[in-house]
């Protein structure tokens, strides 16, 4: 199906690199203008050199995702005078402790990172789809939304959000002509994994749970954001698809002893003591 995205404009929040430059290349690839949205003005600058080298229409837009005024912006600059046809947001993070080792704001802090990004894209994009006639939206989530992940519960929390969110907003929205999807990637090779791809060690604890025994790539999720935004998918709407090689089949890794090392042995023995922070 070439130029199966032609006319259609798109927003990627977090394309300046690892699964949103993916899926922005995709999505350019099969005809949509895209505009890439991040925090980061310099690394959106080089991605869209990147693409634009390679024949893509991509505009860039900085954006803080957890500013709406920001969020807002993003979407009427990839709006533009055509309407908005497809959104895909990537943020997320959090730290890496017990759940008892958590200050009581901080855990708030780490679930809002994962959420409200998700949120306030899949409000202002699903607005500007229905001015539009219609669209898809794709949420990036991660398998830990279903699968847990100890030493990760504000980041585990934040993604099973997430995946409500989808849910919920495909069932409101799916009469307007709006669908809304979500993918879980499992550990897969970006500017944020890298710490954890890099170490054969913890890449093996990892591997040895997959029946495909590989990192994943970007370009593995991104496939799966391109089906889902696109016209093969256009019955498909409130589903979150696993990609990870098969982990969730089998179990997570024991990340006892990174967890210890990231909180500090002292603070760890401590919180497992009954000796929590504030």
């Amino acid at each position: 199906m070439p130029e199966a995205l032609a006319g259609r404009r798109a927003l990627v929040v977090g394309g300046g690199s690892g699964i949103g430059l993916a899926s922005a290349r995709l999505l350019a690839a099969d005809g949509a203008h895209v505009t890439l949205a991040g925090r980061t003005l310099e690394k959106l600058e080089t991605a869209a050199a990147a693409l634009a080298a390679e024949g893509a229409a991509v505009d860039v837009v900085r954006c803080d995702v957890l500013d709406a005024a920001d969020v807002r912006a993003a979407v009427a600059a990839a709006e533009g005078d055509d309407g908005l046809h497809i959104a895909v947001t990537v943020p997320g993070g959090g730290p890496f402790r017990p759940v008892l080792g958590y200050g009581d704001d901080e855990f708030d802090d780490a679930v809002r990172a994962n959420l409200r990004p998700q949120f306030l894209v899949l409000k202002h994009a699903g607005a500007a789809m229905i001015r539009a006639g219609g669209g898809a939206i794709v949420a990036v989530s991660s398998t830990v939304a279903d699968f847990p992940m100890p030493f990760n519960a504000g980041y585990s929390v934040g993604k099973a959000g997430v995946d409500q969110l989808v849910r919920v907003a495909a069932d409101e929205l799916g009469a307007l002509g709006v669908r809304v999807n979500g993918v879980r990637p499992g550990l897969t090779a970006t500017d944020a994994t890298t710490r954890m791809v890099d170490n054969a060690d913890l890449a093996a604890r990892f591997l040895e749970q997959q029946p495909i025994a590989r990192v994943g790539r970007p370009d593995d999720i991104a496939a799966a954001i391109r089906y889902l935004v696109g016209p093969e998918s256009s019955w498909v709407t409130g589903q979150i698809l696993t990609i990870d090689g098969g982990h969730t089949l089998r179990r997570f890794p024991d990340l006892t002893d990174l967890a210890r090392g990231s909180l500090g042995e002292e603070t760890f023995d401590a919180v497992f003591r009954g000796e929590v922070p504030r």
